[in-house]
């Protein structure tokens, strides 16, 4: 018995030892949520038109992008209150902003150049980059380690004539036709005509370039003199590219999620 006893007393022991140094189970990291100073646009205001394709298989990347949990613009509060003010000028026009891209976490661009190394994968070089050689999308600085996206007060956006249409579906696998095509030709995205698609990788894309003319070279500076009237600053290589200045966070880079929760309230 006292064998027995002795036995279950060292059982008993070792076990208390090893409850007390087994770690703790890993329990997940809870995401990061946007500051104090970030905003949903919808909650500024409601009438601006969102189409976040980065949420969508739409990109040049083919997939939707990582981050892009839900399809919501977040923006700084500066930066959204100055884009409320662009669109009561536009409504009054008969003319609606639309996002395309708004606040772009950090693994977002991770994302991007880790596509962007793997020369393999253009399956949407058709509509986004025809003429460009993949290999060369760091050196012509069309992917970059870091964007201005990630401080939050960078927009991608573009003009809709109102009555706006909604656009229709991208679906996987159907033919692509170059950004800039006629616009008869492009993918419809019911923005007004701008000379090329939404992140075109080619020089067609600066707002200046002078092979864009007539009614494509008017929306362009309508555009962009709409928006530099609010504050922002336009991006000479993209035409849909702006940042609202002075910025409230100039120079740190954010990584939590496009969702509504990173928000909530705001």
């Amino acid at each position: 018995m006292r064998t027995v006893l002795r036995a279950l007393a060292t059982a008993a022991a070792t076990l208390l030892v090893a409850t007390a140094v087994s770690p703790a189970p890993a329990q997940a990291r809870p995401e990061p949520k946007a500051p104090e100073g970030f905003v949903a646009l919808r909650s500024v205001d409601p009438t601006i038109i969102q189409e976040m394709r980065y949420t969508t298989a739409h990109t040049f990347l083919g997939e939707r992008v990582d981050g892009y949990r839900q399809p919501v613009c977040i923006l700084t509060r500066p930066a959204a209150r100055a884009l409320h003010l662009a669109q009561k000028r536009l409504l009054r026009q008969g003319y609606s902003l639309k996002v395309y891209d708004c606040y772009r976490p950090q693994r977002a661009v991770d994302h991007f150049v880790r596509w962007a190394k793997d020369l393999d994968d253009q399956a949407m070089k058709g509509e986004f980059y025809p003429l460009v050689d993949k290999s060369r999308l760091f050196d012509d600085g069309y992917i970059a380690e870091k964007s201005g996206h990630s401080r939050g007060s960078t927009v991608d956006l573009t003009l809709v004539r109102l009555p706006a249409l909604p656009t229709r579906p991208y679906r996987p696998g159907e033919r692509l036709t170059p950004c800039f095509a006629p616009k008869s030709e492009r993918f419809p995205d019911s923005s007004v005509d701008m000379g090329t698609g939404y992140d075109c990788f080619d020089t067609l894309s600066h707002t200046d370039d002078p092979r864009i003319q007539g009614a494509q070279r008017a929306n362009r500076q309508f555009l962009k003199r709409t928006l530099t009237d609010v504050g922002f600053v336009s991006l000479p290589e993209e035409w849909w590219h702006f940042t609202h200045k002075p910025e409230l966070f100039p120079h740190t880079y954010f990584d939590f999620p496009v969702d509504r929760r990173s928000v909530a309230g705001r």
